[in-house]
This record gives C-alpha cells, sequence and structure tokens, in this order.
C-alpha cells in the first residue's frame, strides 16, 4: 500500500486504477483536464513508480504546483527517483521556501548536481541537461562497458550513447553507439570500437537553438555538455523537442501580436488572457491612429476625388500582406540560421526586385479589375477613369514594393538593437505599411490626376 495515499472515496480509487495501468502519455492527457484538487488526490493514490513516470512527463501541466501540494516526504523521494534534469526543470519553477525545503530533504550529492544545473542560465545547454548518461574509462573493455551497462540501465536517461572519458584527468575523449558495442569483441579495448575522432559537443551557455541546429545537423539522439574538456552531463533530443515546442509557442505568440502565453489557452484566467492581449492591441491602435493623420492630410484630395477611397483597403491590405510576407520569411531564415546579420543587404537586393515584380502582377489585376467594371458597367469611375486605374496600378508597385522592403528589414533591425525578431508581428509591420502606404497613394494620385480630378 502507498504509504503517503489519502483516503479517497471509491470513485477516485477506480480512476486511480485506471491512470496506473494506462500508457503514461494518456495518463498525463487526463490528469491536465482535472482540476488541481483532483489532480492531487489522483497523484497521491497511484503506486509511486507511476507516480515518477508521470512527473517525468514534460507535458504533464502545472508540475511544479502539483509536486508543492505533494506531502514533503513523498515530494522530496519523487525529486530523488526523477530524472535529474526534470527535477531540476520543477524545483526552477517553485518559489520559496518550497524550493529550500524540498532541496534540503535531498541526499547532499543529488543536492549539489541540481543547484549546478539550476545555476546556469534558464534555455542555456547546462540548464536542460541530464547527468545520468553513460560514461566509462578509455582503459575498459567492450565485455566490461556493456556489464556496466547491464547494471546502471534503469538509473541512465539514455544508453545509446556511451562516452569515453580519461580515468584520470575525466577529460572527454571519444563516443560510440551501443550498436558498436553489441557487434565488438568482449575483448577489444572500448577506444577500438569507438569512431576515431572527437564526439560534437557543446559548451553549458550555448543557447538551445544552436542545440537544435548541432541536433539536427549531426543527426545526435544526444548531444554532450562539456566544459574545458570534462564532461557535465548530455542534453538529448526529447528535451531539445520540448524546448523548441515551448519557443516556437512564444514565438508564434508574438508574432500574432501579443505577449506569449505561460499556460494553456483554456487554462488561462480571463483577467490574465486580457492582460496578455491587451497592451499589444493598444500599442497597435495607438499607431493605427497615425493611419488618421496621414489620411487627414490628404482631406482635400479626397474631397475633390471621392472615388479614391474605394481603393483604400485595397491598396493597405496588399502592402500589409507583402510586408508580412517578408517578415516570415526573413524571421525564419534568421531562426535557421541560413541568414545573419551581416546579410541584410543581400536580403534588401532580393526584396527590392521581388517587391517591384509582386507588384507589378498586384497593379495589372487592378487595373484589369478597374476596366472590366468600367467597361461591363458594374460601375462607373467617372470619364477619367483610365487614369484612376494607373493611379491604382502604380500606387501598388510602390507600396508592395516598400512593403516587401520595409518587412525584410525590420527583423534585422530588432535583432540589431537586442529584441526578439518575432517581435516584428505581422500586425506591427502592417501598422507601418497602412501609414506609409497611404502617403504613397495620395502622392501618386496628385502626380497622376493633378488637372483632372485633383
Amino acid at each position: 500500500m502507498n504509504e503517503f495515499a489519502p483516503v479517497l472515496d471509491d470513485e477516485a480509487v477506480a480512476v486511480a486504477r485506471v491512470l496506473a495501468n494506462d500508457h503514461v502519455a494518456d495518463v498525463v492527457e487526463a490528469l491536465n483536464h482535472e482540476s488541481r484538487e483532483t489532480a492531487i488526490e489522483l497523484l497521491c493514490a497511484v503506486p509511486f513508480e507511476r507516480l515518477v513516470d508521470i512527473f517525468d512527463q514534460p507535458e504533464l501541466e502545472a508540475a511544479p504546483e502539483l509536486a508543492e501540494a505533494l506531502p514533503r516526504p513523498k515530494a522530496s523521494k519523487l525529486l530523488t527517483a526523477m530524472s535529474v534534469d526534470r527535477a531540476a526543470d520543477i524545483l526552477r519553477e517553485l518559489d520559496e521556501p518550497a524550493r529550500s525545503e524540498l532541496l534540503g530533504a535531498l541526499a547532499p550529492p543529488l543536492r549539489a548536481t541540481l543547484l549546478s544545473i539550476l545555476g546556469y542560465p534558464e534555455g542555456s545547454a547546462a540548464s536542460i541537461m541530464t547527468t545520468e548518461f553513460v560514461s566509462v574509462p578509455s582503459d575498459w573493455t567492450v565485455g566490461r562497458t556493456l556489464d556496466h551497462i547491464r547494471k546502471v540501465e534503469r538509473s541512465r536517461e539514455t544508453i545509446y550513447a556511451i562516452y569515453i572519458v580519461d580515468p584520470e584527468t575525466h577529460l572527454l575523449l571519444r563516443a560510440t553507439g551501443l550498436r558498436r558495442l553489441i557487434t565488438g569483441n568482449p575483448e577489444d579495448s572500448i577506444l577500438s570500437v569507438a569512431p576515431d575522432r572527437m564526439p560534437v559537443a557543446v559548451t553549458p551557455l550555448t543557447d538551445r537553438e544552436t542545440l537544435a541546429q548541432t541536433i539536427s545537423k549531426y543527426d545526435l539522439l544526444a548531444l554532450p555538455v562539456v566544459d574545458h574538456g570534462k564532461l557535465l552531463g548530455i542534453v538529448t533530443i526529447d528535451d531539445i523537442i520540448d524546448t523548441m515546442i515551448e519557443e516556437t509557442t512564444e514565438d508564434v505568440h508574438r508574432f500574432g501580436g501579443m505577449e506569449a502565453l505561460d499556460e494553456p489557452y483554456m487554462k488561462m484566467s480571463f483577467l490574465a488572457m486580457i492582460q496578455k492581449r491587451a497592451g499589444w492591441l493598444c500599442a497597435l491602435f495607438l499607431s493605427e491612429m497615425l493611419t488618421a493623420n496621414a489620411m487627414q492630410s490628404y482631406e482635400g484630395e479626397l474631397e475633390k476625388a471621392i472615388v479614391l477611397t474605394l481603393f483604400i483597403p485595397l491598396i493597405m491590405s496588399s502592402g500589409g500582406n507583402s510586408g508580412s510576407q517578408a517578415t516570415s520569411l526573413v524571421i525564419r531564415a534568421l531562426a535557421l540560421r541560413e541568414i545573419g546579420l551581416r546579410d541584410w543587404w543581400r536580403v534588401a537586393l532580393r526584396e527590392l526586385p521581388t517587391g517591384l515584380v509582386l507588384g507589378s502582377i498586384l497593379g495589372t489585376v487592378g487595373i484589369c479589375r478597374i476596366a472590366l467594371w468600367q467597361y461591363f458597367g458594374f460601375y462607373d469611375y467617372g470619364p477619367h477613369w483610365m487614369l484612376i486605374a494607373a493611379t491604382v496600378g502604380a500606387a501598388l508597385v510602390g507600396i508592395v514594393t516598400f512593403g516587401s522592403l520595409s518587412g525584410s528589414m525590420l527583423p534585422f533591425a530588432l535583432k540589431r538593437i537586442g529584441f526578439d525578431p518575432a517581435s516584428a508581428s505581422a500586425p506591427f509591420v502592417a501598422t507601418l505599411v497602412d501609414v506609409t502606404g497611404l502617403v504613397i497613394y495620395f502622392s501618386v494620385a496628385l502626380m497622376i490626376l493633378r488637372g483632372t480630378l485633383l
């Protein structure tokens, strides 16, 4: 019987039995849909080994709060049995004094390891690494290494990568896979079956984007973290996937013109949702007010040629769309390290002709639309309809070109001053292009329609 389990009603006990037998991923998904109180009761009722499996899943929402709500002895036992990197994740999110209380109840070696991981900046390689890996001295044989793996397999996060270190200095020398060990002779030296090259490694402060790119480039399941040659830990591919999903989610939220949500959408309170969205909306609204100022500057022209107002939504949306396209492409290229800050001029030279061609295509479509509507009698644009069509066509060329150029340069500018390029969100680019688009549109109208409608 679970020594920490509370007294539950029959229904809760039945649900706990189901949680003890289902796949752990399904269990986590079910717990995420329960209230905190119910989830805590159910977690207290499941077998301890199952509890460890559940908390080892990064998908478990509010894991720090759930761990804190457990009885202190059970929470300490849980952290001891969990993978080190996951335990560090939970402790990092806990507030004082709960964090200190849980750390104080742990064995000194584990406490020192967790404090070391917690001391690194969040998002760095060392902050998400695990110290539960297989490493052996370089003077061991294949047979001795396999025996060692059999003994420690349950306490290691992965056994597919074996790291070979100097027996005296503990410097990382080589890395090999489990397949090479299985196919090697037991009497062979471990170094003889390892690839004759230094393993790909990263430093403790390497950011997670670089980690993901390195693992993808070299097709690795784990990446060693070394400090001055000494092996500190490893970052496994599942940890990289989890952190990249989290970062991508933040980027998507920012790109949509709002602060990143730190809770699932359906768990976010109404007030918190308003706080996350209101600030950006107000900022975008205030910037959009510049559009009204731009239109006021051309109030006289609008009174003389009211027909020009029909195409304002068309003009503004086209410029905003082209700017958003360029921004999306550049932000993605920057994230994948396909381009760097020094490549801004190459991007500008690429987007300038692209914008001209795209603008010409849209301008041609706009001219054809006005001509067809005039020819078939759907709308009478007046005796100067050809000049109006030329105005719309020329303005679209200028606005789409400006949108593409400004949308591609804005991420570079933001990154150069230290901001996240994802902050160059589509709404922000659209607002910028809206204001300048109106200026371009009415300036073109003044040049083409002067002496006729204006």
